[in-house]
């Protein structure tokens, strides 16, 4: 994975966005706020260091929260002024969430930012996590956090192709069900992002 994502690099300007694939056929609506003005944020893309396999860390967000509620993400949130750039965001808003230590993660690459329809420029910061971290969670942030093995995401025979509709126009999506847990959007796409660089850069 290092040899994979060695040639990325902390994005200079985390608004420097690229639009997702597709968004093109979108309604002119949903395109229209990947332009407005976006928010900087950082998430990581925890790779978990298990004794018999590699694992990528998501969580479930809580019902309470303002942005994505109840979906499934990477742990991360927006950029704080503190912050020196979205590394330190990612990093920042996964010891928050699920309590894992700076220290336990090794940054190993970084995804290009990306736009969502809420209104933020996020930047996928990729690590691995060592296998003493401990997981505390943040349940007014998370509801849960849950495991899927890297080799199920990395496995094409595991994307599902579906359609939704929006604003009366009917888009075509891919998705991740790992054991009931339904992984798409934004997050779903980043897991695109990271197959493309691990088995075909």
């Amino acid at each position: 994975m290092r040899e994979r994502l060695a040639d990325t690099r902390l994005p200079p300007d985390p608004l420097d966005v690229a639009p997702p694939p597709g968004s093109g056929r979108w309604p002119a609506t949903l395109r229209e706020r990947l332009t407005e003005t976006l928010t900087p944020a950082g998430v990581l893309i925890p790779v978990m260091q298990r004794a018999r396999e590699l694992s990528v860390l998501l969580t479930q967000r809580s019902a309470d929260l303002k942005h994505h509620a109840g979906q499934i993400s990477f742990p991360g949130g927006r950029m704080e002024e503190h912050d020196q750039d979205v590394r330190m965001t990612a990093l920042r808003e996964t010891h928050e969430e699920v309590g894992i230590d700076p220290e336990h993660v090794s940054v190993i690459g970084y995804l290009g930012p990306m736009p969502t329809i809420t209104g933020y420029a996020v930047t996928p910061v990729v690590g691995l996590v060592s296998d003493a971290a401990e997981l505390v969670i943040d349940r007014s942030e998370v509801e849960y956090a849950f495991e899927v093995p890297l080799e199920f995401l990395l496995d094409a025979a595991n994307d599902r192709r579906v359609e939704r509709s929006f604003h009366g126009r009917v888009i075509p999506m891919l998705e991740f069900d790992y054991e009931g847990q339904r992984i798409w959007g934004v997050t779903a796409y980043m897991v695109l992002l990271l197959r493309e660089y691990l088995l075909n850069k």
